[in-house]
């Protein structure tokens, strides 16, 4: 009978995902980045903005010209001219003297202000009063306001979002550098398991993992290879896996990580050129019997058949690996919980992590998490999951009202 050995905590696992190395990197055009992770530091050649310029449609003055006016008693300013939009103003303007600009328009020399056009009243073709004041820098940005030239505004390792890839064009950066999407290789073995376009016979079952992992991998931000289905074979598996890992940077392989006469997995890695085992089991549950090892230096799971097993590993243990090698500085990080009240009581066992599939719905005053039971075999509990609550493995349990952080899926 085959047994467990070297079963690790969360945290040990976790403790192995620096040892692997990021990608290799590449250069794309500004369109191709959002989602990207960057592969250099970017320092501001310039100022944004590169010029002081009104926030408002109004006159740009002096604001000491404007102090003490009211509905009451009003300044009277002389208008110089008008700055137009995308030209450098040709004028200064002094005590007593305002220029009419659009919003974005840039500030002439002199003028350190900007009144609103609604805080006016046009006397002549020359002449405004005025009937509130502003202080100095009132409705203007001034020049290097949002970033100042030299600075240090992208680090190495951060996901571009929209707001990043704006701030690259804002900067003028026709293409930067990336890593390169990790290829993730994904194999499922078993003799029950079939091809989806085939229709099941009794004793089989679809090949969900493959297509349920491959999404996964997409959404940490590699690049899913699928193997296909590899039967209960050591030879077959052996030779599938040497395959996937020459051209892959991971290796997952769903079914086989257990200890039932027929799996092979824990074999088949052992076997493989320069491998390890780092673990083979992690405390948590569902998920228990995972395989983390190491082979050319690359990391190889053995996860759980059952598609809520994988899934749940994927998300907890196998996705931070996926983003450090993705060249993530913040690999480790999880995403932003959401707090919710518990619906109902809900038991655990002690000395393992507990991950509970729930739904989130409203009371209207409250977040509710309502437990989704089900075992690890029922893909339609988590289709019904909007993400999942971790019991710690101190705990042996919780109670309907306790306030929980729920993990979004």
């Amino acid at each position: 009978m085959k047994d467990f050995f070297k079963v690790a905590d969360l945290n040990q696992v976790l403790g192995h995902a620096a040892e692997f190395p990021v990608v290799e990197t590449e250069s794309v055009s500004l369109a191709e980045t959002t989602g990207r992770i960057l592969a250099q530091n970017i320092l501001s050649d310039i100022n944004i903005p590169g010029f002081t310029r009104s926030t408002m449609d109004g006159y740009a003055v002096c604001a000491v010209s404007t102090f003490g006016a009211s509905e009451a008693n009003p300044a009277y300013l002389t208008v110089k001219g008008a700055v137009e939009m995308g030209q450098a103003p040709d004028m200064t303007i002094g005590p007593g003297e305002a220029a009419s600009i659009p919003t974005g328009g840039m500030l002439p020399d002199g003028a350190d202000s900007v009144i609103m056009i609604e805080h006016t009243e046009k006397i002549d073709d020359t002449t405004i009063e005025i009937y509130k004041s502003v202080a100095p820098g009132g409705h203007v940005v001034e020049k290097g306001e949002d970033i100042k030239q030299g600075a240090d505004v992208l680090s190495c390792g951060r996901q571009l979002r929209p707001q990043e890839t704006g701030l690259l064009a804002a900067l003028g950066k026709t293409s930067v550098n990336v890593f390169k999407k990790p290829k993730i290789a994904i194999i499922s073995t078993g003799n029950e398991i079939i091809s989806i376009d085939k229709k099941p016979e009794p004793g089989q079952i679809r090949d969900i993992n493959s297509y349920s992992l491959s999404s996964l991998v997409e959404t940490a931000g590699g690049q899913p290879v699928p193997y296909g289905i590899v039967t209960d074979n050591y030879d077959a598996l052996f030779d599938a896996c040497s395959t996937a890992l020459k051209a892959s940077d991971m290796l997952l392989i769903s079914g086989g990580s257990s200890v039932g006469a027929h799996d092979y997995t824990v074999e088949v890695l052992s076997s493989l050129p320069d491998a390890g085992i780092l673990a083979h089991g992690i405390s948590i549950s569902p998920g228990k019997p995972t395989i983390l090892a190491v082979s050319q230096n690359k990391a190889v799971w053995g996860l759980p058949g059952h598609v809520v097993s994988a899934m749940v590993v994927f998300e907890m243990v196998v996705k931070p690996f996926i983003r450090r090698i993705s060249g993530r500085s913040d690999f480790l990080k999880k995403g932003m919980p959401l707090p919710a009240i518990l619906s109902r009581n809900i038991s655990s066992a002690q000395g393992r992590m507990d991950y509970i599939r729930v739904r989130l719905t409203e009371n209207g005053r409250d977040l509710l998490a309502e437990p989704i039971l089900g075992k690890s075999g029922l893909i339609n509990t988590m289709v019904q999951a909007d993400g999942l609550i971790e019991i710690g493995t101190n705990t042996e349990g919780l109670n309907k009202g306790d306030k929980v952080n729920v993990i979004p899926l």
